[in-house]
């Protein structure tokens, strides 16, 4: 069943705050211009509830995918999954490239298929796992309930602390209050849809996107080229950065501990919601 955004969702999604606290608005996906869509060659993507609903990864979503792979697009999904995850969706989803654990590494295949990685240089040094180790005890200390996610098994250079993925669900308040206690001990954090994610390192998914696309697919100016989409406050420095945005549904709950919101919003939630803007998207060029 489609999830649905109700109206004042709908209303809400339109305003938000700027930098300097006026009123700023997402527009409907529809009003994407023909002009805006001419110029985009990459299509960014956030994972969990951008692309899935409730965990799952709907159909429309992965026939959006195969619908620009074959149109010529390269998809790169930027994501605070593990490298675990990275593996698998580089080998198997129809995509150019993953950006991996909020910006720590990319996998890719290479003009042969072969599997390589990219590593962000600021990567942290070997003393990381103590750090984190440290982080994570305190988080789980200050906020009773949460735990450390089931994929941090899989993940080399940050920690996730699971607020919203398992049961029970945690308010956002709770998820705030992890990344205070993240911060205060030197870590970067950003709250997603569903974790915390902490790491020691100068980067962040908008910086690591930028590296990989100059160094490794050769592209120089890259920002009127892509198009991002997210729905949580860790997508932040993606929706600031890139001109040609959009958010999914349910980014509307984030909007008040957001600065800086997409320029656009689909109409539905998660995966429905992205693949309705992509339908958007590809009709205006024509295909």
């Amino acid at each position: 069943m489609i999830e649905r955004t109700h109206g004042k969702n709908r209303a809400a999604a339109r305003r938000g705050n700027n930098a300097e606290g006026s009123k700023i608005q997402m527009k409907p996906i529809e009003e994407l211009t023909r002009e805006e869509a001419g110029r985009i060659r990459y299509i960014l993507t956030d994972i969990d509830d951008t692309l899935t609903n409730k965990g799952r990864l709907p159909a429309e979503a992965y026939s959006a995918l195969w619908r620009l792979h074959d149109a010529g697009f390269s998809v790169i999904p930027v994501t605070g999954r593990s490298c675990g995850w990275c593996d698998l969706i580089a080998r198997e989803w129809p995509v150019k490239a993953v950006v991996g654990e909020n910006g720590a590494v990319v996998y890719y295949l290479d003009e042969n298929d072969h599997l390589q990685v990219f590593t962000h240089p600021s990567v942290a040094s070997p003393d990381v796992h103590e750090k984190l180790q440290a982080v994570r005890e305190a988080c789980l200390a200050a906020v009773p309930g949460s735990r450390v996610a089931k994929d941090q098994f899989s993940r080399v250079y940050d920690l996730a602390i699971d607020f919203a993925e398992e049961p029970p669900v945690l308010p956002l308040s709770d998820a705030e209050r992890i990344r205070e206690v993240c911060e205060s001990m030197g870590a970067h954090a950003k709250v997603s849809s569903i974790h915390v994610n902490a790491w020691f390192g100068d980067y962040d998914k908008l910086a690591m996107t930028e590296l990989f696309l100059r160094e490794v697919l050769g592209e120089d100016d890259p920002l009127g080229r892509v198009m991002f989409f997210g729905d949580s406050p860790n997508d932040e420095p993606m929706f600031a950065h890139f001109p040609v945005t959009c958010g999914v549904a349910n980014v509307v709950p984030f909007a008040d501990h957001m600065n800086h919101l997409p320029a656009y919003v689909a109409p539905l939630e998660g995966g429905y919601g992205f693949a309705a803007a992509i339908d958007v998207f590809l009709r205006l060029r024509g295909l």
